[in-house]
């Protein structure tokens, strides 16, 4: 019996992980050299809690497991690039990310996914929004100051 193709939830997160002085993580795509991003990823099952894919996503791409991690409350509804529209079920053009926070020890180590990312930075949080190839994660990163101010 051939297995049914499986295609990607059509809803995802974005994590700005960042230090208490605003320094951002910023990672390069291996599959897009040159195109920069915050961690990203899809929930697994369409019922996987946010928090769950948010923590997942965060250890898969940084080798992260600790840190401070808030809900924003922010959603972004956007068309997925043509380029990888193959990944989701036919007929499917948009995406809902959620976005969240991670607050980190300025000397957090990362430990890369190598078929995912081929370098990383960690950037003032101006320079990480100008930084970003996706308009939804530069804003995001822009909302940074907020969110941190609004817990002091």
């Amino acid at each position: 019996m051939a297995e049914l193709p499986r295609y990607k939830v059509p809803e995802s997160v974005l994590v700005v992980i960042h230090t208490p002085d605003l320094r951002v993580l910023m990672l390069e795509r291996a599959d897009r050299p040159g195109f920069w991003q915050s961690v990203t990823g899809s929930l697994d099952t369409p019922d996987e809690p946010l928090i769950d894919t948010a923590r997942r996503e965060v250890f898969e791409e940084t080798g992260i497991a600790g840190g401070e991690l808030l809900d924003w409350q922010l959603v972004n509804i956007y068309e997925i690039y043509p380029v990888w529209r193959h990944r989701y079920a036919p007929g499917v053009t948009q995406n809902t990310e959620h976005v969240f926070g991670l607050t980190v020890p300025s000397e957090t180590a990362v430990t890369l996914a190598p078929r995912e990312h081929l370098q990383y930075r960690w950037l003032p949080w101006r320079e990480a929004a100008d930084l970003c190839f996706s308009p939804s994660n530069a804003e995001a990163v822009l909302q940074l100051p907020r969110f941190i101010n609004s817990r002091t």
